[in-house]
């Protein structure tokens, strides 16, 4: 879950530790407000990935843990 505080052009996009681009979850124009995405990491394996979120000129990047 993300929430936007002005529509814009939105990218959410998971990257694995070493920088490689592993899936792109969101890319085009969102509304501003409360948003969900379900991330299928079936195909992935254990580890440390990273998420970012970019909408306008906000960007953020944080660490996730997928353990199966």
């Amino acid at each position: 879950q993300y929430s936007l505080k002005f529509a814009n052009n939105t990218k959410l996009t998971v990257y694995d530790v070493t920088g490689k681009e592993v899936a792109n979850l969101v890319n085009g124009y969102q509304e501003k407000g409360k948003h969900e995405i379900e991330f299928d990491a079936s195909k992935l394996s254990s580890g440390i990935y990273f998420y970012s979120i970019q909408s306008g000129e906000f960007v953020q990047t944080k660490k996730m843990m997928l353990v199966k």
